[in-house]
């Protein structure tokens, strides 16, 4: 929900690592893997659980996703006595405002992707997660003033015209899925601009401490037009709007865990998990409608992610090899 360096992008709110080389125990990396797996597992199964919060609208499901996750935060930060961070943080005006832009552009996120999966069109959501890792390149040149190798330029250019045949074939700007890949990578940047002094835990409590009082607002809102539906469907339907503080807390912690065991490599490639199963969740589960073009699209854009994929691996080959040419006083520690 970063490490957002010119590798394929990884999902925000993580902490990021701190190289391409693994320099972790081999039973950490075990680990790791499986952390890494099990989060983007879950991110990819998002899909079903959102479609089953029918027929609660975006905006309510974000507000109890925001109150629901602070809460979780809150319980843990206060079983495990972690409490000490606060009052620095405090004293970090910076930290404190790039942490709420962070905020507001995975609220964003968040409330598009609702939105995309209990209107139908799930397969577009998943494209914009396609689409984040060549978005998050661009930005890194844009914005970060880094320079691409030349498969990273080639990738950027590949994905620029999945976009315009998309837009062209489509008769519509895709503006579901330029909107989730560009909030995403969005928030990325913010989280690596402002550092990774936070913990993931810290981190998501504070976003959420900042979302809590538009959350408030927002069931007001809604429940002001009748269209609350927490309590109404049943204690299935009450229970699934309770735990979507656990359901957005767990893979991002499972994330952060797994960020820190294993190369930036592997998590890039491992994210490419989620969108995968996004899509068969849209098309084989819930049924959704794939034209013969969005196909097409699709085919473009994975072209795209296979020259980036490629790219990385060939950085990561590299690096491996001069590391080994090092003299060994000279090797990193």
């Amino acid at each position: 929900m970063t490490a957002r360096e010119a590798a394929p992008s990884v999902a925000p709110s993580e902490s990021g690592t701190r190289g391409t080389l693994s320099t972790a125990p081999h039973g950490e990396v075990g680990r790791g893997t499986l952390l890494g797996f099990a989060a983007y597992g879950l991110w990819g199964l998002f899909p079903l659980y959102f479609d089953a919060l029918k027929p609660a609208g975006p905006w309510e499901i974000l507000a109890h996703r925001i109150l629901w996750t602070l809460l979780f935060c809150v319980i843990v930060l206060l079983v495990v006595r972690d409490l000490g961070w606060i009052r620095p943080l405090l004293r970090r005006p910076r930290l404190l405002a790039g942490t709420a832009v962070a905020a507001v552009l995975i609220a964003v996120n968040w409330v598009v992707y609702v939105a995309a999966v209990t209107s139908g069109n799930t397969s577009e959501a998943a494209l914009g997660y396609f689409l984040n890792p060549l978005v998050t390149v661009a930005l890194g040149v844009v914005v970060l003033g880094e320079r691409l190798r030349v498969l990273q330029w080639v990738a950027v250019g590949i994905g620029v015209v999945a976009g315009v045949y998309l837009g062209v074939s489509g008769g519509r700007v895709p503006w579901v899925a330029l909107t989730l890949a560009v909030s995403f990578a969005l928030y990325g940047l913010t989280k690596k601009k402002v550092g990774v002094s936070l913990d993931a835990i810290h981190g998501l409590t504070v976003e959420t401490v900042v979302l809590a009082p538009v959350a408030v607002v927002l069931l007001v809102v809604v429940g002001a037009q009748g269209g609350l539906e927490f309590g109404l469907h049943g204690g299935v339907h009450t229970s699934l709007l309770v735990l979507s503080g656990l359901v957005t807390a767990v893979p991002l912690l499972c994330f952060a865990a797994a960020a820190r065991r294993i190369p930036l490599v592997s998590i890039g490639l491992i994210q490419f998990i989620t969108p995968v199963m996004q899509l068969l969740c849209a098309v084989v589960l819930l049924d959704e409608h794939m034209p013969a073009e969005r196909w097409i699209g699709f085919g473009i854009v994975w072209l795209a992610l296979i020259v980036l994929t490629v790219d990385s691996l060939l950085s990561l080959r590299g690096a491996r090899a001069a590391r080994r040419d090092l003299p060994v006083d000279d090797c990193p520690r």
